[in-house]
């Protein structure tokens, strides 16, 4: 290997590095900003029984329908809620291709499970919107809890181990 070869190896895992760090932290951010608009709806907006996607015959159509109207017309704090939710899973995607940049198990073990997580927080306030169970509700706080553990995990991770595998 040039020494060329090596200082842009050592570029690309420095870069690796700094852009997992940076969407972990943000999600962590994000996590927490999501979890006091989750608050702030579940205390002061009524969700009417009575809504495109309410009680659909679909559990997936339901989904859509209802995530559908919340945007629109759900109000300023569950279309906030909602979109803020789908911008989170676009950022744990991102957070799982750099994990998996940086090459370390940790570091992608974190991002998947914090990945999944969300996506199970989205599903299940989206399916709380459709049946308006409190159930529901519940799963998306726990997922919400296992997601921000996994990051503060993953940050963790990332400190921790300085030599990740050089990039293929």
């Amino acid at each position: 290997m040039s020494a060329r070869q090596a200082t842009s190896g050592r570029r690309a895992i420095g870069d690796a590095h700094v852009v997992l760090r940076r969407l972990d932290l943000t999600l962590c951010l994000l996590l927490l900003i999501q979890f006091v608009l989750g608050m702030i709806v579940n205390l002061f907006v009524p969700i009417p029984s009575k809504h495109p996607g309410a009680h659909p015959a679909g559990y997936l159509s339901g989904i859509a329908d209802s995530i559908g109207w919340a945007v629109p017309d759900g109000g300023v704090w569950l279309a906030a809620h909602v979109a803020l939710g789908l911008a989170m899973v676009l950022a744990s995607i991102a957070g799982l291709i750099a994990a998996v940049r940086y090459g370390q198990r940790g570091p992608i073990a974190a991002a998947l499970v914090g990945l999944l997580a969300i996506i199970g927080a989205a599903f299940n306030g989206a399916s709380f919107l459709s049946f308006n169970k409190d159930y529901s509700s519940m799963i998306m706080a726990g997922c919400f809890a296992l997601a921000l553990a996994c990051y503060i995990v993953g940050l963790d991770q990332i400190n921790t181990q300085r030599h990740p595998r050089h990039p293929a």
